[in-house]
């Protein structure tokens, strides 16, 4: 045997073949020729011709249906109950967009029927409904284009299949385009809506909170002198003929709760507001306030005219709560209040000393303050570092002051 025949068999005897048989005795791996995200393009085009001969034929039966019915009295409620139905359409579309096509676009806003005051105002808000109509016209214009996808597919798969996966990202494209155009919402008016939806529920929330914290208050302040109050005068009542003097000592106890009860209905009808701000606007009502602060503060307004009192009071209670958090919680010994107009803005911005560190996050009164502010389209920024200082800048849309 000779040397080589001897290397052959050992290498034969350990298992492994010579490399010069490598090629003809291994088959390479079995694996698909078009990957998964192919095929489920593939399969979105296929479902195109069905999917537009049914929305087709649904559009063409709600125009023809009620614009003839639209003579009688049932042909607008028709219409409005079809559109309700084009969002159905609508949501279908977009889901099999998405597991097929990876399409991500975000659901309209339902629409509000349930505010709608009478029958007539609810079949106008269907009728009105821009989501309702795209989606009839896309379906509109599906059929052609479900007639196109289907043929070119179905043929790709049997005579241009090394060519079928541009082919497939190339119509896929387009119907992601039609999806994103025609059956997605527009990002800012839904952006917009869902901001106005928030901030009812927070204007909401705040007054529920004010009226709950102001029954509180009269309940547990004025309310309870008063009753003290009528107790002693009837008890005086009694003893003013047998014991003048301890029903004199009873008035004059009277008396006490009287003027208590009335500077606490004062500071009542502050927090509610203040009759400085109605009646000499924000610049006195502010120096009112910090002159109440334990910090001395100064207060300076660049105002070319009131604002409406709407706004002017949320600027006086904002600047009045971040002064109470100075008093309690800063350490600081002196701020600054500077309010001024920049175009249609109202800015204000409250400067502290202190020891920093304040946060939205670190306590209610701030997030407060920033939902509030929100609500009427105004911005909430705290800078307050380790160390200080502390700058809090609110802004509020300006509106003119009509009298």
């Amino acid at each position: 045997m000779t040397a080589s025949a001897s290397a052959a068999g050992r290498t034969e005897g350990s298992g492994r073949l010579p490399s010069d048989r490598l090629p003809s005795d291994r088959l390479p791996p079995v694996r698909m020729a078009l990957d998964a995200h192919t095929w489920k393009e593939i399969a979105h085009l296929l479902l195109n011709l069905p999917v537009a001969l049914f929305g087709f034929t649904y559009v063409f039966t709600v125009v023809l249906v009620s614009g003839v019915l639209t003579l009688t009295v049932i042909g607008l409620p028709l219409l409005a109950v079809c559109l309700l139905g084009a969002r159905q359409l609508g949501k279908l579309e977009r889901s099999r967009s998405r597991a097929l096509l990876g399409v991500r676009v975000d659901e309209p806003s339902p629409l509000p029927l349930g505010r709608g005051r009478g029958m007539f105002q609810r079949l106008w808000l269907a009728l009105k409904d821009p989501v309702g109509w795209r989606t009839l016209l896309y379906d509109l214009i599906r059929l052609p284009w479900g007639i196109l996808t289907f043929c070119t597919v179905l043929t790709s798969l049997f005579v241009l299949w090394p060519v079928l996966p541009f082919i497939a990202r190339g119509l896929s494209n387009v119907d992601r385009a039609m999806v994103r155009g025609l059956l997605s919402p527009s990002d800012e008016l839904e952006r917009r809506i869902a901001e106005l939806e928030s901030d009812r529920g927070v204007v909401v929330d705040t007054a529920a909170a004010d009226l709950r914290r102001i029954e509180r208050d009269l309940h547990d302040g004025a309310q309870a002198r008063l009753v003290n109050l009528a107790m002693g005068l009837g008890l005086a009542k009694e003893k003013l003929l047998e014991d003048p003097d301890s029903a004199a000592a009873m008035v004059d106890e009277a008396h006490g709760e009287v003027k208590l009860a009335l500077q606490e209905l004062r500071d009542l009808a502050r927090g509610i507001h203040p009759a400085v701000l109605t009646d000499r606007g924000l610049d006195a009502a502010l120096s009112a306030v910090a002159s109440r602060c334990t910090v001395p503060v100064k207060v300076t307004a660049d105002l070319p005219a009131r604002p409406a009192a709407a706004i002017e009071g949320i600027a006086y209670f904002t600047v009045s709560e971040l002064l109470q958090n100075i008093s309690k919680h800063s350490r600081a010994r002196s701020a600054s209040v500077d309010v001024w107009r920049t175009e249609d803005r109202l800015l204000i911005q409250v400067r502290d000393d202190g020891a920093g560190g304040a946060r939205l996050e670190s306590g209610s009164g701030m997030r407060g303050l920033a939902e509030r502010l929100g609500a009427v389209d105004g911005l909430f920024v705290v800078d307050s570092p380790l160390g200080g200082p502390t700058v809090v800048t609110a802004e509020l849309p300006w509106r003119d002051r009509r009298e």
